[in-house]
């Protein structure tokens, strides 16, 4: 199975809703390693590698987010980053 790493850009109501939380514990159900953090300018930016069907079902589910959540857009980049093994939360940037 093909390894696929993106990177993240999540708009909407994002912050203060859990979804940092929401986000780390449905890439690690869905065995992905990377990151997740909030942005000052309100939004969440996250870095996901793992196999390719997989990558793409978290993608589909951030759309949703938590039950508060409001995505108004996801900015979607493939990147050669490496990202870290497990899947954690970061400090916001």
């Amino acid at each position: 199975m093909a390894i696929k790493t993106v990177h993240l850009s999540i708009k909407g109501k994002v912050q203060g809703v859990w979804y940092r939380a929401w986000t780390r514990e449905t890439a690690l159900e869905l065995n992905l390693n990377g990151w997740v953090r909030n942005r000052s300018d309100r939004s969440v930016e996250a870095l996901v590698s793992g196999e390719q069907d997989l990558v793409a079902q978290l993608i589909e589910k951030c759309w949703s987010g938590p039950k508060a959540a409001r995505v108004d857009n996801i900015i979607i980049t493939d990147t050669d980053e490496e990202a870290p093994a497990g899947f954690r939360q970061e400090p916001t940037l």
